[in-house]
């Protein structure tokens, strides 16, 4: 896998494989990419770099991430990996009894209802205080710029932001969401390609947060307004929320796959279902990637993971099944042997009992990051705190309201989340960051990068190129138009409900950057995005 130049690329890519010396940083928007290289470059480490492309982003791909929204990261310094899950629980007056008396019977998408407490700004001061090199204001201070003096869109984001004004217009009526409208399309309409977009506000908050090492965000001016315009409208969250909240340094969890460590965040993120998957997949030989019999064993075994996701994964305080069971190697050998020569309709199994962006930065010290940051589909829950920019997520969408089950909305709690920053080390060294963002994709494309990258040795391009498929539910399984027609034909015929997609933004977006044993880093960008990788 790291001879790089000898690696098989059988795509015709629009980007080539780039490869560096002394740092990279590999981003689905150039001017975040950019940013982050302008820090490694005035000395900072990939871990200032991180935080740097991270800000820039939530200015530069509104679309996707935001201040308002949740992270995680996986972070490899010194010979060691670290984990922070910056994700945000449930507010202390947000439960049940109050959706009961809303008349919901699901958590609803926008509005009050789904919003947690963000744990982004978080995420940037615990890694900057912990990791980083250069001060917080240094390294915010591309995105402060950009969010001042405006930027062009770019495609993918001004396609996006389109959609997004389209459905809000049409979805979000109430007084609450008009400051959504005043921020993000202030001349009416959505700023289209090309065209100059800058958010003072925005700004203002991201200068606040700097100076303050997001301590502002958490219990100063901003908690202030956000509490106020929480208690206008009837939301739940509160400046006591805000202050209670701290990110947590979580011990990473891994499986081998064929001589390689893979590594994810624990629940209450979903990588555990790549790892399950990858668990049930290594008992079997791929001698070909364009073979029938090696998609048809991956869907399944991914379903199969799936399922045992949606039913066991929650905040691990509240997990009835502990994450050594689900990854345990007997475990993965009784699902595996519920993989036949037809599609299934996928159960969870009984363990024994015992609108995303993703980053990443690598510099010439050997440290690497692999970043995801979120604010959920799209802009989030439609909510602008007025004077801010802060365009809140709707994370707790993902709640159950079912009693019994282990993800049902409690205050305080985190909800099950989607997105996963992954990680691959061997012979505990590492070989570097890889992600690939977008709602319940995460953890399949994860699945395809690591499997395109040791199975079939495909390069960090190549790998991001391959055409993807996407589970759905029960046996529908969407696929690419590149997808091969025949290989999609012989899958219908073993049971699978084949749909070809013309829209490829569902099947996610990656980024990876491997280090090969003599030093060299080799990075791959999203063709499905405005994928950029900055390097020197």
């Amino acid at each position: 896998m790291h001879n790089f130049d000898t690696l098989y690329n059988p795509y015709a890519s629009r980007r080539m494989t780039a490869y560096a010396k002394n740092g990279m940083v590999a981003s689905a928007q150039p001017l975040a990419a950019e940013a982050g290289l302008s820090i490694l470059r005035k000395g900072g480490n990939a871990i200032d770099a991180a935080i740097a492309t991270a800000v820039c982003l939530t200015v530069v791909e509104p679309t996707s991430n935001g201040i308002g929204g949740d992270a995680f990261a996986l972070v490899w310094i010194k010979g060691q990996l670290f984990g922070l899950n910056a994700s945000g629980p449930a507010p202390r007056l947000l439960t049940l009894k109050a959706l009961e008396n809303a008349g919901y019977k699901e958590m609803p998408q926008y509005g009050w209802f789904p919003v947690t407490v963000p744990g982004a700004p978080a995420a940037w001061a615990e890694l900057s205080a912990r990791f980083g090199k250069l001060p917080l204001t240094e390294v915010m201070a591309p995105a402060i710029s950009y969010a001042e003096q405006g930027f062009p869109l770019s495609p993918t984001v001004g396609r996006n932001w389109d959609k997004a004004f389209n459905t809000y217009s049409r979805e979000l009526n109430h007084e609450q969401f008009a400051y959504w409208f005043s921020t993000f399309a202030p001349q009416g309409r959505a700023p289209r390609i090309g065209e100059l977009w800058n958010s003072p506000d925005h700004a203002a908050t991201l200068q606040s947060i700097a100076e303050t090492k997001a301590r502002s965000f958490y219990s100063g001016v901003i908690a202030d307004k956000i509490d106020q315009f929480s208690h206008k409208y009837c939301g739940f969250l509160r400046k006591d929320d805000l202050d209670a909240y701290t990110p947590e340094w979580v011990t990473p969890i891994s499986i081998n796959y064929r001589g390689y460590n893979v590594w994810e965040i624990p629940p209450n993120g979903h990588g555990l279902v790549a790892l399950m998957a990858l668990n049930i997949l290594k008992g079997f030989d791929f001698e070909r990637k364009e073979s029938t019999e090696s998609y048809h064993r991956q869907i399944e075994a991914l379903k199969l993971a799936f399922m045992d996701g949606k039913k066991y994964i929650a905040d691990p305080s509240k997990m009835q099944v502990s994450i050594e069971e689900l990854l345990s190697e007997s475990y993965a050998a009784e699902r595996r042997k519920e993989i036949g020569e037809r599609a299934l309709m996928p159960e969870p199994g009984n363990p024994p009992k015992g609108g995303t962006v993703y980053l990443a930065t690598a510099d010439g010290e050997g440290n690497m990051v692999s970043y995801i940051q979120s604010n959920y589909m799209g802009f989030g829950s439609g909510l602008v705190v007025p004077g801010t920019g802060i365009s809140l997520h709707n994370r707790g969408h993902n709640f159950s309201l079912d009693p019994n089950h282990d993800n049902c909305l409690e205050s305080g709690k985190r909800p099950y989340h989607t997105i996963i920053p992954g990680f691959l080390t061997k012979d505990s060294r590492a070989v570097g960051p890889f992600g690939v963002m977008g709602g319940f994709m995460q953890p399949q494309g994860h699945i395809q990068v690591v499997m395109n990258s040791i199975d079939f040795a495909l390069n960090p391009q190549a790998t991001l190129d391959a055409p993807r498929w996407q589970w759905v539910n029960g046996k529908t399984i969407e696929i690419e138009p590149s997808f091969p027609e025949h290989i999609a034909q012989a899958l219908a015929r073993k049971g699978h409900d084949i749909r070809y997609t013309l829209d490829s933004s569902g099947f996610g977006r990656g980024q990876i950057i491997w280090r090969t044993t003599d030093g060299i880093l080799a990075g791959g960008t999203e063709h499905r995005a405005d994928g950029h990788i900055a390097m020197w």
